[in-house]
Order: structure tokens, then C-alpha cells, then sequence
């Protein structure tokens, strides 16, 4: 009776020490896993960041591709002397437009050279060192080109507004331009090749003097590549001819 007592009470012992060893052995097989699972999750999230970087790489290059392909595109197009150049730098000021290229006089630009993009014109070298070159853009308040209304062939000035659009000034009153008109390059000025893209009509309003807006062509935030013109313009020419 003793013994079946103590085995009893042993036994009781027995299965709540086995309980909790149980127990503790699956807490401690639950941690591993824990810790297992924990580790597995940040390696796949160390890989998804990786995939995702080099998606963003692949990305940017497909975008530069495109880009370059677009600039090719109208340098194989044009009939005048071109370089590409990379964008580096940009005004740090609204009141100032340019923006700085990575090339220069030792790859022969000088001041004056036009700028141009595949959307259309971008603007004027004004400050040329040897190994680059600043640009005053066609939105910068003190920039001004010759231009050409595409449908009525009316005649003005296009002048930079400091921000993102552009006037059409010196506009006769009886000339035909409605909004959506194409607005371009008239070469008047000796600057920029005549027939290039400067933007569209965007309003035009009557009043004691004609204002018209025109929204640029080029979206000037979202440049990196652009062609400077070596070949001058015929008014160009026909300045410098003069003056020998």
C-alpha cells in the first residue's frame, strides 16, 4: 500500500515536471522557430529592398536610354552642327533661370550658341569656361527669341516670364493666334535656328495691349541631356560677315 501510495505521488511528480519541461521545451522550440521565421523575414526583406534598387536602377536606365534615343533622333534630323551635353547643375534662384552643362569652349561652344532638346528650345549659352557652360534658359525673365506663329505666320517676340511660361510680345493687333497655336522659332534674332519648337498658345486675352501666354515646350524640370548648335544661324552669319 506504501509503495502504490509513493508511486502515485512520485507519479503526480513526475507527469507535472514532464508538463513542464513539455511545456518549456515547446516554448523554447517555439523561439528558435521565432527566430528562424525573424531572420528569414529580414533576408527576404534585404533581397525585396535589393529588387526593388535595382528595379529603380533598370528604371533610370531605361529612362536614359529613351532620352539619349530622343536626342540621337534629332540630331540625326537637323540639318545645322550639334553637340550633346549632360546636364550638371541648375540656377539655385527663380530669378535667374540657367543651368550648367558639362561642356565648354575646349569642345567648342561659345556664348550664344543655341540650346535645344527633342521637345524644343531650351535656350542660350551666356557664360562659357573651358570644360563648361552656363545656360540662361528661354523662361528666364531677361531671355527673349524671335518667333513664328506656325498657322497664321504671325510675328512677335517671345519673352521669359521667370517662371514657367513665356509672353508673346510685339504682336500686331489684328494678328490671327488663338489658343492651342504652335508657336516657334522665326531665327530673326540671329540666335536660335528658325522652325523649332518654343511651345503652344496657351491663352490669349484683349485688352489695351494683347497678352498672350504660351506654354513652353520643354518641360525645363525634367531635362539631362541637351544639343548645343555649333552651326551659326544665317542672321548670325550675316552679322559677323558684316563685321570683318
Amino acid at each position: 500500500m506504501l509503495e502504490s501510495v509513493t508511486f502515485g505521488v512520485f507519479a503526480e511528480i513526475q507527469r507535472s515536471v514532464s508538463s513542464v519541461v513539455s511545456s518549456v521545451r515547446q516554448v523554447w522550440n517555439g523561439y528558435i522557430g521565432l527566430r528562424h521565421v525573424r531572420q528569414e523575414n529580414d533576408e527576404l526583406k534585404r533581397q525585396l529592398a535589393d529588387a526593388q534598387i535595382e528595379l529603380q536602377q533598370q528604371r533610370a536606365l531605361a529612362d536614359r536610354s529613351r532620352g539619349l534615343e530622343a536626342l540621337l533622333k534629332l540630331r540625326d534630323q537637323t540639318s545645322v552642327s550639334t553637340t550633346a551635353a549632360e546636364i550638371i547643375a541648375a540656377g539655385a534662384t527663380p530669378d535667374f533661370r540657367t543651368l550648367t552643362i558639362n561642356k565648354g569652349t575646349r569642345d567648342g561652344l561659345r556664348t550664344g550658341m543655341a540650346v535645344i532638346a527633342p521637345a524644343g528650345i531650351v535656350g542660350r549659352i551666356v557664360v562659357p569656361s573651358r570644360r563648361a557652360a552656363k545656360v540662361q534658359l528661354l523662361i528666364d525673365r531677361n531671355a527673349a527669341a524671335g518667333a513664328i506663329v506656325e498657322r497664321s505666320r504671325a510675328q512677335g517676340v517671345i519673352v521669359g516670364g521667370g517662371d514657367d511660361q513665356l509672353h508673346l510680345d510685339y504682336v500686331s493687333e489684328a494678328a490671327d493666334i488663338v489658343a492651342g497655336d504652335i508657336v516657334m522659332t522665326s531665327g530673326i534674332e540671329g540666335v536660335y535656328p528658325k522652325g523649332f519648337m518654343i511651345g503652344r498658345v496657351e491663352s490669349v486675352e484683349k485688352g489695351g495691349v494683347k497678352r498672350i501666354l504660351v506654354r513652353p515646350a520643354v518641360d525645363f524640370r525634367a531635362l539631362e541631356e541637351v544639343l548645343v548648335v555649333l552651326t551659326p544661324s544665317p542672321a548670325r552669319e550675316a552679322a559677323e560677315g558684316g563685321n570683318e
